[in-house]
């Protein structure tokens, strides 16, 4: 048997039946890496992260299906919109998948079994199938019917409870934290998992939890509660590691700050770039528990030091002369434009033909024989569906067109405007 000499996923096909972010951000990995991702969306409106973001501004696209949410989650794929409420959608669904090698879904849990889509189903149809599910809770336990999205996740899994202020209730993120990590997590499961049907001909089942996903993030937590009971969780100390250090953000003036990070083996390299060696002979300071527990008084005297500079930028070189860890704390406006991103790719620029020109994050890996795609575009709703339905349905134009008038079928409108 001669090897697939084809490069990363080049050759792959996924039928991504997802919406918000976590499921969408798996498929989206695995189109990067050169994957065929159609992706399977709920009529009548489509992803609902079509509707979150900004929206096209130009009248002339007034009532477009794309948003920048849409964008940044889903481009690289393929739209197919189809009403998987209805038997007849379920079918064509079925009529895929021996043509597909991944399915990834994120719906509640037992809906894909109620539409006789449950991997039990389809690996009937395709025994070489990887199936991966994405939910908050896991396909099984008692809170695997729980409605609930990646905030959630956070708070059951015991990761909200520890930021914020001591004497304030804990804040809520203000990022999709566990949806981006589990969507990562789930790429990188069906990776191996088709490592694996490689090697075994097998296909498998792969479960990702948005809970499983945060407890996975506890860094050192939970070996600590377990010898130690409850109080050997750490205590919300806002601005402030728990464990001291001195770690933690520090105002530099006004709204700028310091973020700093010092390691017990690092504590002298603090002491010279502040030039205060007499610190070290301070009883307060003497050992990292002592650091710990008199963190506010290090925070008093380190954001004093801080203060004296001209610039936050010229605090950040003092301490980096040093080898001090260390970094500004930027605006979102101002990482992604600072040159750094921008050289690297952390940060590229889609030009859309509905929305304009506007940035969206760069992969979180690179790989030295797959270059990053930095011609990237997104579907309108449906665009795909006729190519779609021919080549990996088998379906002739006249069953597509009576999926169309069955309503079973529903594209973006405007896609009649540009034929």
């Amino acid at each position: 048997m001669t090897p697939d000499k084809r490069p990363m996923l080049t050759g792959y096909r996924v039928l991504d039946i997802c919406q918000i972010v976590a499921g969408p951000t798996c498929t989206r990995l695995l189109a990067e890496a050169g994957a065929e991702v159609i992706k399977v969306e709920l009529a009548p409106g489509g992803d609902r992260g079509r509707s979150s973001g900004l929206k096209p501004r130009d009248p002339r696209h007034k009532g477009s299906t794309l948003s920048t949410h849409y964008v940044q989650h889903n481009h690289s794929k393929k739209s197919l919109a189809l009403d998987l409420r209805d038997p007849r959608a379920q079918d064509v669904v079925r009529r895929m998948v021996p043509n597909v090698d991944v399915v990834v879904e994120n719906f509640a849990p037992g809906v894909m079994a109620r539409y006789g889509l449950s991997y039990k189903h389809l690996k009937q149809l395709n025994p070489g199938l990887v199936m991966c599910s994405i939910s908050m809770a896991g396909q099984d336990g008692p809170l695997s019917q729980v409605p609930g999205f990646d905030y959630m996740a956070a708070a059951y899994a015991g990761a909200t409870g520890l930021f914020g202020e001591p004497d304030r209730p804990p804040i809520q993120f203000a990022m999709a934290i566990g949806d981006s990590y589990t969507g990562v997590a789930a790429a990188m499961a069906v990776g191996f998992a088709l490592l694996h049907r490689e090697r075994t001909g097998d296909g498998q089942y792969i479960e990702a939890a948005l809970i499983d996903a945060y407890l996975h993030m506890q860094e050192i937590n939970l070996p600590r509660v377990s010898l130690r009971g409850p109080g050997g969780a750490p205590a919300r100390s806002g601005s402030l590691h728990p464990d001291g250090g001195p770690t933690g953000v520090f105002r530099y003036a006004d709204d700028a700050f310091v973020a700093i990070m010092v390691l017990p083996h690092q504590w002298r390299q603090l002491l010279a770039a502040m030039e205060m060696p007499e610190l070290e002979e301070d009883p307060r300071f003497a050992t990292p528990q002592a650091r710990r527990d008199h963190k506010e008084d290090m925070r008093h005297i380190l954001e004093g030091w801080l203060s004296r500079f001209p610039s936050r930028e010229a605090a950040v070189a003092a301490l980096e002369s040093h080898r001090v860890p260390c970094a500004p704390v930027l605006s979102v406006h101002e990482a992604m434009n600072h040159p750094h991103m921008r050289e690297r790719g952390s940060v590229r620029s889609v030009d859309d033909r509905h929305l304009g020109t506007f940035d969206v994050p760069g992969p979180p890996a690179r790989f030295s024989a797959w270059p990053t795609n930095a011609d990237l575009r997104a579907d309108l709703l449906g665009e795909h569906n006729e190519s779609v339905l021919r080549e990996v349905a088998g379906m002739t134009d006249r069953d597509i067109a009576e999926l169309y008038a069955k309503g079973i079928l529903v594209r973006d409108k405007l896609l009649d405007d540009m034929a």
